[in-house]
C-alpha cells in the first residue's frame, strides 16, 4: 500500500523554480545574461529569455528551457550568417529565416537544422523562388513573378 503523501510533499512537487536574472561567465569564455532558474542540485540552467555570446562571438538572443535554446530565437554568426525562429532543443525546428552573409535568405520550415518543406528562396538581386526544399537541394524551383 503505498504511502499516503503528507502536506510537505504536496508543496514540493507544485514548487515551480524560481527564475533569476543576471550576468554569468562560463568557463570556456561565453557569457550569459538573461533569466535562469537553479536546479535542487543547485546547477544553474538557462530558463527563459536571455543572451548568449560565445568567446568566438557568436551570439544567440532568445528562449531558453532546460539549459538549450527553446522557442523563438536569434542566432547570429560573426561571418554575418543569421537564424531566426523556431528552436527545438538547440536546432533549427519550425519555421524560420536563414540569411546567408551575401544577404540572401530562405523562408521556410527547418527540420533538425536542415531547410525541410515548402519555402521561398530570395538571392542576391531579390528575386525569389519558390519549391520544395530537402535539406540542401531544392529541385524543381520556380521563379516566383512579383506583380
Amino acid at each position: 500500500m503505498p504511502a499516503k503523501a503528507t502536506r510537505k510533499d504536496k508543496e514540493k512537487e507544485d514548487a515551480k523554480p524560481t527564475v533569476l536574472r543576471g550576468v554569468y561567465m562560463l568557463p570556456n569564455g561565453d557569457k550569459y545574461d538573461g533569466e535562469y532558474s537553479r536546479s535542487e542540485e543547485g546547477v544553474l540552467e538557462r530558463n527563459g529569455y536571455g543572451e548568449h555570446t560565445t568567446s568566438e562571438g557568436t551570439v544567440y538572443q532568445g528562449n531558453w528551457e532546460n539549459d538549450k535554446m527553446n522557442g523563438h530565437g536569434k542566432l547570429m554568426h560573426p561571418s554575418g550568417a543569421i537564424y531566426e525562429g523556431d528552436f527545438v532543443n538547440n536546432q533549427f525546428t519550425g519555421k524560420g529565416r536563414y540569411t546567408w552573409p551575401d544577404g540572401s535568405y530562405y523562408d521556410g520550415p527547418f527540420i533538425e537544422n536542415r531547410m525541410e518543406g515548402e519555402g521561398e528562396f530570395t538571392d542576391t538581386d531579390s528575386q525569389v523562388w519558390t519549391g520544395t526544399f530537402r535539406y540542401k537541394a531544392a529541385p524543381g524551383l520556380k521563379f516566383k513573378l512579383g506583380l
